[in-house]
């Protein structure tokens, strides 16, 4: 019986050198998302004005924290090389 063929979503995949790239602009526009919805929230309270400020506070925050990202982690990767014991091999 042949195999399913896979589908052209679930078999696409970035090389993996892409990794150092990839991790921080997740990380950043998940990040982003969730604090700048807290302060804007908190700033304006719910209704019309934080859907109609929420975005633009969203998108300016990650064109600052994504740069961020990859300026300072492999700073972070070291401190934590000093803080945390290297796994077992």
């Amino acid at each position: 019986m042949p195999s399913p063929s896979p589908t052209p979503a679930s078999s696409f995949k970035l090389p993996a050198r892409y990794a150092g790239i990839i991790m921080p602009l997740v990380l950043s526009v998940l990040m982003t998302f969730v604090v700048s919805a807290i302060a804007t929230l908190r700033s304006l309270g719910p209704g019309p004005d934080f859907l109609a400020t929420w975005p633009t506070a969203w998108g300016l925050s990650w064109l600052v924290a994504f740069p961020t990202l990859l300026l300072v982690l492999p700073l972070v990767r070291r401190i934590v090389g000093l803080l945390v014991e290297a796994p077992a091999r």
